[in-house]
């Protein structure tokens, strides 16, 4: 695949992949991509396991859909990522930016505003929205033939010092990457972001990998090969719009006029 259609094809997947197991040349090609990935010094900061042990992957599930769970219950999830949430095509045009949450079970979507919104709690629990989001994060996760983690040696990733920040955005350059590869090998690709949410699921899963003391785990992700025809989960989003380089970009100051 050409790399400006690899960029602009690039998506985030969010529904089941194929029951099929990676390749071990699809999980090297990975690997190898991801070493050339800019890093300060040529640091090369980061190291990565590859999961593929059903039953690693069923833990990794069930922490998943539980800490999902918990964050739609607590009320953190609704208060935090709220002003991202759009109801329809009309407002992602407007402002090009967010989550198109345009698949919802029927009974639910009257309700759609009500329930993803900082006073949905009582709606929420109603209609059960936390577990069934719960649930589909655990299908998904323990459904996924390959999970690939990213950890940072703490030789570099040092929080309060430059070389943190350097090598968050190395890792960056690797993530990029590894979307791209991807994406060019008819492979989806997708953040497991909820237990990194809640500190104590992020430990479990970290114990679960065992990530020694000199490492931090920094991100998780779910891969597989993509198919058209699997079904979206229960309650699901779409996010393809892009604003205009005129929008984001200026020239020469802060406020100038790109073009």
């Amino acid at each position: 695949m050409d790399l400006f259609d690899a960029i602009k094809n690039r998506r985030t997947a969010n529904s089941r992949f194929a029951d099929k197991n990676i390749s071990e040349e699809h999980i090297e090609l990975l690997i190898r991509m991801a070493s050339h990935s800019p890093s300060h010094f040529n640091s090369q900061p980061w190291r990565f396991i590859i999961i593929d042990d059903k039953e690693i992957i069923k833990k990794i599930a069930v922490i998943a859909g539980d800490s999902m769970t918990e964050l739609m219950d607590d009320g953190r999830f609704w208060k935090q990522y709220r002003k991202y949430f759009r109801f329809s095509e009309e407002e992602m045009e407007k402002t090009k930016d967010g989550i198109h949450i345009d698949h919802l079970p029927a009974f639910l979507k009257p309700f759609a505003k009500s329930i993803f919104s900082e006073a949905g709690g009582k709606v929420i629990s109603k209609f059960k929205v936390s577990r069934i989001l719960g649930n589909d994060e655990e299908k998904l996760v323990s459904s996924s033939p390959l999970l690939f983690a990213i950890i940072l040696t703490k030789d570099e990733y040092k929080k309060e010092e430059l070389s943190g920040f350097y090598s968050v955005i190395s890792m960056g350059a690797v993530i990029q990457t590894l979307w791209l590869v991807t994406t060019s090998v008819g492979m989806g690709m997708q953040f497991i972001s909820t237990p990194g949410e809640i500190p104590v699921k992020w430990k479990a899963l970290s114990d679960i990998l065992n990530v020694n003391d000199d490492y931090e785990l920094m991100a998780v992700f779910r891969m597989g090969y993509t198919d058209p025809e699997i079904k979206r989960p229960t309650i699901d989003w779409k996010s393809s719009q892009r604003k205009e380089p005129d929008e984001l970009a200026f020239r020469n100051k802060f406020g100038g006029k790109y073009k």
